[in-house]
């Protein structure tokens, strides 16, 4: 009987012990905790270690197709973006007035995108800048645009938030702020709602195990009646191992014979 229950648990723990993959690596702290605090919602279970090149986060390999889908519906890890002072470090290198035009409007945009991602529900941030430009000598100069992309989540309500996004947006580019009160088709923001995770297969953590919410109730009317079978079995048990406790308690259940005689006729 012993050695039965040793088994048992052995097998239990060998099955709560499941293989890890690695689905990130090279993440900043702040990436890798929202991406463990995103796949938490939906009950994964995730790892994180600490490497040279940044921290892993790891789940099982039964749960990695779920965690890809869902971090892919919340934008996470975020892209990883350049500021200003990476793209303009002193290399030693002379660069042409085109080389370095182009690289201030690609770390302006850098700096705007970085700044609209911090707003609560969106997702991805997108920013294409176009600078006051003479086309040629005598020619008038074209005006500074811009366009923006935002996907969000269901959190972010559009209308509540263009306004702050133009002004702050305008506002950070040369020569934009007049443009934008003269000719508005030289701003515009597009909202894209970003699709759902759509768990089709939602799963509950039962011990070590991941269980459909349906199957859920079943495991735990079993669990719960466990006990109770186990009593009855030992007793069933002992009974068939002790000849006495068994004729006492059939004796016990057997109804008793009535001792009062009738009166007979005559």
């Amino acid at each position: 009987m012993k050695r039965c229950l040793v088994v048992g648990l052995c097998v239990l723990l060998l099955a709560g012990c499941s293989e890890q993959t690695d689905l990130f690596s090279g993440l900043s702290e702040q990436d890798a905790n929202d991406v463990i605090a995103s796949l938490g919602d939906y009950r994964i279970d995730t790892g994180k270690r600490t490497e040279k090149s940044g921290i892993v986060v790891s789940v099982d390999r039964a749960d990695t197709n779920r965690a890809i889908r869902i971090l892919e519906s919340a934008g996470l890890p975020r892209r990883a973006r350049t500021s200003i002072g990476e793209i303009f470090k002193k290399e030693g290198v002379i660069s042409t007035p085109l080389e370095e035009r182009a690289r201030y409007i690609y770390a302006l945009s850098q700096e705007l995108e970085s700044t609209l991602s911090q707003i609560d529900g969106v997702i991805v941030a997108r920013v294409h800048v176009v600078l006051p430009e003479r086309v040629a000598p005598g020619e008038p100069v074209q005006p500074a645009s811009a366009a923006v992309f935002i996907k969000h989540s269901e959190r972010l309500e559009p209308d509540a938030v263009r306004q702050r996004i133009q002004m702050m947006v305008s506002s950070s580019i040369p020569g934009m702020a007049d443009t934008v009160s003269a000719d508005s088709g030289k701003f515009s923001i597009v909202f894209v709602p970003a699709a759902a995770f759509d768990d089709a297969e939602p799963l509950v953590r039962f011990g070590p195990f991941l269980l459909e919410e349906h199957q859920l109730g079943f495991w735990q009317r079993v669990l719960w009646g466990a006990p109770a079978f186990l009593i009855l079995l030992l007793l069933v048990i002992v009974l068939a191992a002790r000849a006495d406790w068994r004729q006492a308690l059939l004796s016990r259940l057997a109804p008793r014979r009535s001792t009062t005689t009738l009166p007979s006729r005559t």
